[in-house]
Order: structure tokens, then sequence, then C-alpha cells
């Protein structure tokens, strides 16, 4: 059964890069054919950092996404910790019922119902044009908390509750206690609950496109505008880009946390 079993993981694995292979391929093709690789060249990269519009929806994207994924880091942080020292388990479960709301509703429900609270909030402070990178700012916060707290709340549980009673009778104070025990024990969950964060506020269309105003524009917003009419391969060499990052972030991640187990399990 090993062979067919890595036959299917393989196809699996095919299936899934296949397309962002034949992407990165057509980011260095020398023409803007998507059918015919005619030649390895750098220009569409040239071509991408001669882009103003994209370049300025790019960094938009950027700093809407490590804004929000911050901002949801720590508030995310402080909610697991809340939740994980509340006692009565139904109250616990009812609050994270309500905390994976966001995660189940559909984007298009969230991003037109955060819209017109924002508009109606916009109406009552006097404000016509409130749309804008504010309002996508808590919109992405709001979808990005779940998975934080989903991430840090394994760890937290992981943890043995007795290090910052340890602690603290050693001397520190509670707040000491916790970042000085509690919080290096649940880095890998915060690590991942962020990353996931940056990457979701970065891939984002649906809710950004209701929630965000004519003066502020990300990356998924301009380049739906153009595939109203040809996606040029400069796309494929941003896009390529955008998954090479990633990916860098995910490896080096993965790595800290590795190094952070195997000098825990050493200790121990």
């Amino acid at each position: 059964m090993k062979i067919p079993s890595k036959i299917y993981t393989a196809l699996i694995f095919i299936f899934l890069y296949a397309p962002i292979a034949v992407m990165i391929l057509f980011s260095f093709n020398s023409t803007n054919s998507t059918g015919l690789f005619a030649g390895f060249s750098l220009k569409w990269y040239s071509v991408l950092l001669g882009n103003k519009n994209i370049m300025k929806a790019l960094t938009n994207t950027l700093v809407l996404a490590i804004a929000s994924a911050g901002i949801s880091t720590v508030v995310g942080t402080a909610a697991a910790v809340g939740l994980d020292k509340w006692k009565k388990s139904w109250l616990r479960s009812s609050v994270m019922g309500v905390t994976n709301i966001p995660m189940m509703n559909p984007d298009i429900v969230t991003g037109i119902s955060m819209m017109l609270l924002f508009v109606f909030m916009g109406q009552i402070v006097g404000r016509k044009e409130i749309l804008g990178f504010q309002t996508i700012l808590i919109a992405h916060i709001t979808f990005c908390l779940p998975y934080v707290i989903l991430s840090v709340l394994p760890k937290l549980r992981q943890t043995d509750v007795h290090l910052a009673e340890a602690a603290q009778d050693l001397g520190c104070t509670p707040v000491r206690a916790f970042f000085k025990v509690v919080m290096p024990a649940i880095m890998p969950g915060i690590l991942t609950g962020m990353l996931m964060a940056f990457t979701l506020s970065l891939d984002d269309f649906i809710i950004s496109y209701f929630t965000t105003g004519p003066g502020f524009q990300t990356l998924p917003i301009a380049i739906f505008s153009m595939t109203k009419k040809r996606v040029k391969p400069d796309m494929y060499a941003l896009s390529s880009l955008i998954f090479v990052v990633i990916l860098i972030l995910l490896v080096l991640t993965n790595v800290a946390q590795a190094r952070g187990e195997s000098k825990r399990n050493k200790k121990n």
C-alpha cells in the first residue's frame, strides 16, 4: 500500500502546485503569450516595478496586512488568555461559538453587513465619506481575530498551569510572569496566528471590496479591475513574488518552531 499512497500524495501535490509552477514559468516569458513560452526574460518584472498604480496598491496591501496582523495578534492573544482562564465551561463555549461566526460566515455576508454598519455609523457622526483605510482595517481585524485565538488557545492548554504561579512565588508580578514564562511557551501559536492573519489580510478581496472607499485600493481589488480587459504577464511576476515571500515566511516560521521545540525537549 506504500506505493499507491505515495502516488496519490504526489498527484495531490501536482494538482495543488502545478498552476503556480506554470504561473512562475510564464512570469519569465519574453512575450505576453499565455500559451507559448518564447524564451527566458526579466521583462515583466521590470514592467511591474514601473507600474505606479500596482506599486501603490501593493504598498496599501502590505501596510493593511501588517497593521491588521499586528493588532489582531495582540488582541487575539489577550482574548485567548482570558478565555483560557474562564472556569465556567458553558460560558467559554458560548463565547467561542460567537468567535467562530466570522470564520463560518460567508465573506459576502460579512462584507455587506460591515459596510452597512460603517455607513450607518457615518450618518450618526455626520460623515458621508466614511469608507476608507480605517474601515477596511477594522473589517480585516474582525475576520482575523478568530484565527489568532484558535492558534493561541491550544498552546495555552498545553502549557503547565503552575508555571505562572511558580514565577509569581519567585517574585514576579502577574504581568511579568506572563511575559517571562507563559508568553515564550505559547510563542509558536502566536507566530502561527500572526502569519495566518497576515496572509488572510493579504489575500482578501470580497470584504475589502465592500468596506473600502475610492481613496484606498488594495492589490486584489486592483487586479480585479484589470480582469475586465486582459491580465498582463506583469501580474504573473507580482503573484510569483508574493508566493515566494509567503513561502519564505512559512519556512522561517516552521524552522523557528522546530528549534524552539528541540530546545525545550533538551531542557526536559
